[in-house]
């Protein structure tokens, strides 16, 4: 049976794609889930014209990341958080943290999705995070303190 994916779906396919799947898949599990449609010529055309519209979304996105990237040479964010005598902190901090302190600190806007964090932070102290859309990388150091 052919369906419209209206999601990404491990091993079937990405957003907005034309897929063949068996009739009991389709009916039984992305149907009723809304994870999928039937794939009526009229839905088709819908479809290709959202999938069109996201790509061309996702491109801009990108291509204005990749002006930001450039900005970040040399930015330095601080953080301040609760940590015992230590330096270890209490909680770790989450990319949507970093990204928030980022646009306020040194006002550049990046998504979490494009942070490339290599082990979670939870001491005191200078990390090196990655920004990678692509094939553009660039940096930043965040400092964490109490």
């Amino acid at each position: 049976m052919r369906v419209i994916l209206k999601q990404d779906i491990k091993g079937v396919g990405r957003k907005y794609e034309v897929k063949d799947v068996a009739d009991g898949y389709a009916v039984n599990l992305l149907i009723p889930k809304k994870m999928a449609e039937y794939a009526t010529p009229e839905a088709v055309k819908k479809a290709e014209i959202l999938k069109a519209t996201t790509l061309a979304e996702i491109e801009i996105r990108e291509e204005l990341t990749k002006k930001q990237i450039e900005m970040l040479k040399g930015v330095k964010v601080t953080l301040l958080k609760k940590a015992n005598e230590k330096g270890s902190l209490f909680e770790k901090i989450h990319p949507e943290e970093i990204t928030v302190a980022l646009k306020d600190q040194a006002k550049i806007d990046v998504d979490p999705e494009f942070l490339k964090i290599e082990h979670p932070i939870k001491e005191i102290g200078e990390h090196q995070i990655i920004v990678e859309v692509g094939k553009n990388k660039g940096g930043f150091t965040l400092i964490v303190s109490k």
